[in-house]
């Protein structure tokens, strides 16, 4: 497989660049992105619609990866409960290595295409469930092992990628492939794929999310009050939607819990 993400970069000499053109070339680089995850959005809509139908009936959204991959999926999984106001359970990112590689690589961990399936299983998936593998090279042993298991299960399976033609495209039913091209820093998918995998995957969890009415106009009307910038702004939402005083909003929001629930007892004063 040529793996253009691995391909040498189209800069040389770093080090003898001033800081102005290291961060100007990036910035170059880094344009690139929001084009190419365009040209992916016909695929991106088909798995959010597949998401979408598996969790109306109770199913959940499962991200594996390795590295940043990984990272990246914890990340969007964790923001989850806080911004939606849903349980953890529904959408569960799961790294290589375990949680301590969120914070420091393991060595090898990804190289177990054993693992990843053992990791799913603690979670009981099942074919309820979506299970999204994210793997800038297409071809990271552990992602694809749990791609291959899940797909022998009847899981339903994507993944985001940002090599053609990947081992783990073929092996998974709703592929994402969006190729940014050669990194800044050879190799370092950190980068660009890491930039453009962050943006699929905003897209996903927030679609996803709207689609469960879990935003209503365009407020976070589930999201967890669990400090003071959400309280504020929580108050604002409520004082917005229910047409009512600040003091009358932040009551409210004290009463019943949530922006949702208190701007529907502010309209029916």
């Amino acid at each position: 497989m040529n793996r253009i993400t691995e391909q040498s970069s189209h800069y040389d000499d770093l080090e003898k660049m001033s800081v102005r053109s290291i961060i100007q070339n990036i910035n170059n680089e880094d344009k690139i992105v929001p084009y190419a995850v365009e040209r992916q959005l016909g695929r991106i809509e088909q798995l959010i619609e597949v998401i979408v139908g598996k969790m109306k009936t109770g199913g959940r959204l499962f991200y594996i990866g390795a590295g940043t991959s990984g990272r990246l999926g914890i990340l969007d999984a964790s923001e989850c409960p806080p911004t939606y106001g849903v349980p953890p359970e529904w959408v569960i990112g799961i790294i290589a290595g375990g949680d301590g590689a969120i914070r420091k690589a393991v060595e090898f961990a990804e190289d177990d295409v054993e693992q990843a399936w053992r990791d799913l299983s603690a979670y009981h998936i099942d074919t309820n469930d979506v299970l999204v593998g994210i793997a800038a090279s297409g071809s990271t042993p552990y992602v694809r092992g749990g791609l291959s298991k899940a797909g022998e299960m009847g899981i339903e399976t994507g993944c985001i990628v940002c090599n053609e033609g990947s081992p783990i495209a073929e092996i998974s039913k709703y592929p994402i492939e969006v190729i940014v091209g050669p990194e800044f820093v050879t190799g370092s998918t950190r980068m660009k794929a890491g930039t453009a995998q962050k943006l699929v995957l905003n897209m996903i969890s927030t679609a996803v999310m709207v689609k469960l009415g879990r935003v209503k106009g365009n407020k976070m009307v589930d999201m967890q009050l669990n400090n003071q910038k959400l309280t504020v702004r929580a108050i604002r939402m409520v004082m917005e939607s229910g047409h009512v005083d600040a003091a009358t909003a932040q009551k409210l929001l004290e009463q019943y819990g949530s922006v949702r629930d208190a701007v529907k007892n502010a309209l029916n004063q």
